[in-house]
């Protein structure tokens, strides 16, 4: 079983930074693209990033564009959301997702998913 490890979530102040990390040893890692989708409580699931398997190409949800940036080390089987200049509204569980080419905004093209990992972001 396929198996994405989510990492670095966890409690920050307004304004500051975490860096989330998806790990995978099972998965081709690198014929995958692969997003970042996250929720809140009580709320759907939303699209946060997404980066095309060969990392040239990425696209962000309007409310992170400038805030977060989307990269993948493909040597370390791994993906990252660089996280800057939080806001309380950015508190969800984050999960992270591969599958296709560049899979975009659309969940129902990945394959693969990880449990989540929290990140609160307090005002």
């Amino acid at each position: 079983q396929v198996q994405l490890v989510e990492s670095g979530g966890g409690l920050v102040q307004a304004g500051g930074s975490l860096r989330l990390s998806c790990a995978t040893s099972e998965l081709a890692f690198s014929t995958y693209g692969m997003g970042w989708f996250r929720q809140a409580p009580g709320k759907d699931r939303d699209f946060v990033a997404s980066i095309s398997r060969t990392g040239l190409s990425t696209d962000y949800a309007d409310s992170v564009k400038g805030r977060f940036t989307i990269s993948r080390d493909n040597a370390k089987n791994t993906g990252f959301l660089q996280m800057n200049s939080l806001r309380p509204e950015d508190t969800a569980v984050y999960f992270c997702a591969a599958g296709g080419s560049f899979p975009g905004a659309n969940a129902n093209v990945y394959n693969y998913w990880g449990q989540g990992t929290q990140v609160t972001v307090s005002s």
